[in-house]
């Protein structure tokens, strides 16, 4: 049985107790994951993580990737599901997982992941080029450092050489984040901001830059916040969980897939670059109307199925 003591929470509160839980979930999953890994791992590889240099190294890479399991689910599958528990009682109806979508809904979401791609490789491109005034040098500095860094990391991630390490990544970097990251972002921040500021559309695009902000990745935050955005309006309008977490595991998925193709050499590397390049400006003008074309589509289908906003008490 739930506490009813944190039922009836006010916004702020609820988001500063919310900020609380993930943080110590977080510490509490590294520390754990800490000491089931020297185990797993040895001790050395564990003191060594903060000095690894070569991601080529089979065995540091299966360090970074565990830890990052762990990660994903200290810090965005565990917190939410605590605090539904603690906010209704109800986990799955307060995170709306209790509620299906159909399949011409899924099937929508998909073409309009793929439908997209042109049009976020054109957002991305052009939030690549920022450039932040003289005086703040050291920041870009600091922010082009970190995500070259990332960049890095992730590539050491992607390049595996099997279909066992193709499904473990499609866990990793897809599966997880689609669950967990919608579950925190959507289910619980956008929720307390809706509520907030009573209207959805605020707490879409509040959350959305929180979701973006908290990969810090600088040169892609413009891309990775619309994608958020698209998300918080899927749940809205669908009034479930599923179909965020399908387009958040469908974006991640696809990466994870045409990057193991053009590794192997099946896969054309330009198909990562349709909509960032001069020749191909055409194609993001194409997406962007099948975008909204798509959007309309699922927000028609799913009419009946609309997120209303919470009656709170003042």
């Amino acid at each position: 049985m739930a506490p009813v003591a944190f039922r009836g929470m006010k916004p702020f509160p609820q988001l500063m107790f919310s900020a609380f839980i993930i943080l110590v979930s977080f510490l509490a999953f590294m520390l754990v994951s800490m000491l089931l890994a020297i185990p797993i791992f040895g001790l050395s590889s564990i003191l060594d993580i903060p000095n690894i240099n070569d991601l080529t190294d089979s065995s540091g890479i299966n360090v970074l990737k565990y830890f990052q399991v762990i990660q994903s689910i200290g810090l965005f599958i565990i917190p939410p599901i605590i605090l539904a528990w603690l906010f209704q009682g109800q986990i799955s109806d307060y995170l709306l997982l209790n509620r299906k979508s159909n399949s011409k809904s899924i099937f929508l979401v998909m073409i309009l992941v793929l439908s997209s791609l042109p049009l976020i490789n054109f957002i991305g491109e052009w939030n690549a080029q920022m450039q932040l005034p003289g005086w703040l040098s050291g920041m870009e500095s600091w922010m082009k450092n970190a995500e070259e860094n990332a960049a890095v990391l992730t590539e050491a991630f992607l390049k595996v050489d099997n279909i066992g390490g193709l499904l473990f990544n499609l866990f990793m970097i897809a599966l997880l984040p689609a669950i967990g990251e919608e579950l925190l972002f959507r289910g619980v921040i956008q929720r307390i901001f809706c509520n907030w500021t009573k209207s959805h559309h605020w707490g879409i695009w509040i959350s959305a830059i929180l979701f973006s902000a908290l990969h810090i990745q600088f040169y892609g935050f413009v891309p990775r916040m619309l994608l958020g955005v698209l998300f918080g309006y899927l749940l809205v309008w669908s009034g479930s969980m599923w179909l965020p977490v399908v387009a958040h595991f469908f974006n991640n998925g696809f990466a994870v897939v045409a990057m193991y193709l053009i590794d192997k050499n099946i896969l054309n590397p330009g198909v990562e670059e349709v909509g960032a390049t001069p020749e191909s400006r055409y194609s993001a003008i194409i997406s962007l109307i099948l975008v909204f074309l798509l959007m309309f589509l699922i927000k028609r289908e799913n009419r009946n199925n609309e997120l209303q906003l919470e009656e709170t008490t003042e």
